[in-house]
């Protein structure tokens, strides 16, 4: 419990910075709706896109003058932010008693390495949930300021859902890469690039329907937008599966921990 709360307290600062953020983020976007719900000038230049352009900006064949279309094209930026957030923590929090020359505080406690990894990814799984609550909260406070239409709260919370399922596994995609490289300082910009790497994939994928198995490897692409929007809710398969593959991941990053020589 100790070593939690030590976790906690060492990333206090940067979850509320985080939080502030994604607050600005959900703020800055939905002011922008009122541009696009009265038509004119601004929804005009959106419906003359190219689709490929509209794919690349995550507006789809989503109708940006409802509130479900427009959400469901904030929320893009909204899950890149939260994902990058996400493996930084879970990289982060594995390597820094080696990037901080602090190992020797964990090792003269009588705790196995077991204990230790659970209470840091316990302490990272609350950050992960609180920022998905200010999400939450921010996304259904503005949206209600400014939908005029139909409520889409149902709707706001299945993303958020999908939301938590892709932080789930870019957090311990994160510590399992820290948990695996012998450099711990790399760790974070290692997980960091193939992250991004796997949300320029989806953009890929967005373009061409041919590429389409290569959804499988981005965790961007295994929620469909348009089926929340459609009102059809979340794919159960598709949620046991980024379940399975966040498991897999916390298992891997237990099991290389376990094993890995620390660099004191």
């Amino acid at each position: 419990m100790n070593i939690i709360l030590r976790e906690l307290k060492a990333h206090r600062k940067a979850l509320i910075i985080w939080s502030v953020c994604m607050f600005l983020l959900v703020v800055s976007g939905m002011s922008k709706y009122t541009a696009y719900s009265a038509g004119g000038a601004s929804s005009e230049v959106f419906d003359k896109l190219p689709q490929t352009v509209k794919a690349l900006l995550g507006i789809a064949s989503f109708d940006v003058t409802q509130m479900s279309g427009f959400f469901a094209m904030l929320f893009l930026y909204i899950e890149l932010a939260a994902g990058i957030h996400a493996v930084l923590l879970g990289s982060g929090i594995i390597a820094k008693e080696e990037r901080d020359k602090t190992v020797e505080f964990l090792m003269v406690k009588p705790v196995s390495r077991g204990t230790i990894i659970t209470a840091k990814l316990l302490a990272a799984l609350a950050n992960v949930v609180i920022l998905n609550l200010v999400t939450l909260l921010s996304s259904l406070l503005m949206v209600s300021a400014y939908n005029k239409g139909e409520p889409i709260t149902g709707e706001i919370v299945l993303f958020m859902v999908s939301l938590f399922l892709v932080q789930l596994i870019f957090l311990f995609f994160g510590a399992a890469v820290a948990a695996a490289l012998k450099q711990p300082r790399t760790s974070g910009s290692v997980a960091a690039s193939i992250m991004l790497g796997t949300f320029v994939l989806a953009k890929i994928t967005d373009l061409t329907d041919r590429l389409s198995i290569l959804n499988l490897l981005t965790p961007f692409k295994y929620f469909s937008y348009a089926r929340i929007v459609e009102g059809n809710g979340i794919h159960a398969g598709i949620a046991l599966l980024a379940i399975g593959l966040a498991v897999g991941l916390a298992a891997s990053a237990y099991i290389l921990y376990r094993k890995r020589e620390l660099t004191i």
